[in-house]
């Protein structure tokens, strides 16, 4: 491992640990999945145990460091990159490494290396990554998750969609390919964030990204608070369209458009194969980033 620190040694010794990772970034849309990856680090007490090194993988002036003030007024940088953090669980159950870091825009083979290294170090049991995409959605509905594995046993063992993918990829799907090589188990989760939620959060987003990892993890993170920030969310939302008659008129076209589709599809016999938003992610990669 080059450029991955290990800030506790020897390595945490954990048990047959299953990896949560999200990279901010474009497969991030209003946050959701970093935000989600951050929330199972403080309900589980996460404590970090190493970093990957920012200087080899970033193009700074892509993905720029960030500077803001402390407490006492003292300007403080920090420069992106990746960190991992680790979590014991009691009873009998896997513990957790959960990943958090900005997408790399340079050396993705070698970025892939790193993270492999580390799994293989770690023994780890299975990966999920988690995403976020905009979309046609409503935040009056529930918020939608696609999830899906390139193993086919593993995504009816986990009731995810078998991915079939072609195309051009980003870093999540070079890791999920390493993995793939490796025979190490993985999935991937994908929230669909309303394409007219232009902030930097959405809770609904974040908390239906952790109520389908809660599932296919078969555990819980406690919800509550997470809950209600989305119900004001919502509630918000909803106060700030009623006084725009456009968007009124815009939003009651999307959800009939979307009643519409959802009814075509349970009347057709026989039923299609749920679309896989995976697929909708790179497809959006073709025009909107460059091959790394």
């Amino acid at each position: 491992m080059r450029y991955l620190t290990m800030e506790r040694t020897p390595e945490p010794a954990l048990r047959s640990p299953v990896v949560v990772m999200a990279f901010t970034g474009w497969n991030d849309a209003a946050n959701a999945a970093s935000n989600a990856a951050r929330f199972v680090v403080r309900r589980l007490g996460a404590r970090r145990f190493a970093s990957i090194a920012s200087e080899p993988f970033y193009a700074f002036t892509e993905t720029r460091p960030s500077v803001r003030l402390d407490s006492s007024g003292e300007r403080q940088l920090t420069w992106p990159g990746n960190e991992f953090y680790y979590a014991r669980t009691p009873g009998e159950g896997p513990d957790y490494v959960i990943g958090i870091g900005a997408e790399p825009n340079l050396r993705w083979r070698t970025f892939t290396e790193e993270c492999m290294d580390l799994f293989n170090t770690l023994d780890v049991s299975m990966v999920v990554s988690l995403g976020a995409l905009i979309g046609e959605a409503s935040h009056r509905r529930p918020i939608g998750v696609t999830g899906s594995a390139a193993d086919p046993e593993l995504a009816k063992q986990l009731d995810l969609q078998r991915s079939r993918y072609e195309g051009p990829t980003g870093i999540v799907g070079i890791l999920h390919y390493a993995l793939q090589e490796a025979k190490l188990p993985s999935a991937s989760l994908w929230a669909t964030v309303p394409h007219y939620i232009t902030g930097e959060q959405c809770p609904p987003a974040t908390l239906a990204v952790l109520e389908r990892l809660q599932r296919l993890l078969g555990t819980s993170f406690e919800l509550d608070e997470l809950e209600g920030a989305s119900d004001r969310f919502r509630d918000q939302l909803d106060t700030t369209i009623a006084g725009d008659p456009q968007m009124r008129s815009y939003l009651e076209r999307l959800e009939g458009a979307l009643a519409e589709a959802e009814a075509e599809e349970a009347a057709a016999d026989p039923l299609p194969e749920a679309t896989d938003l995976v697929g909708d992610i790179e497809e959006f990669l073709r025009g909107n980033s460059e091959d790394a």
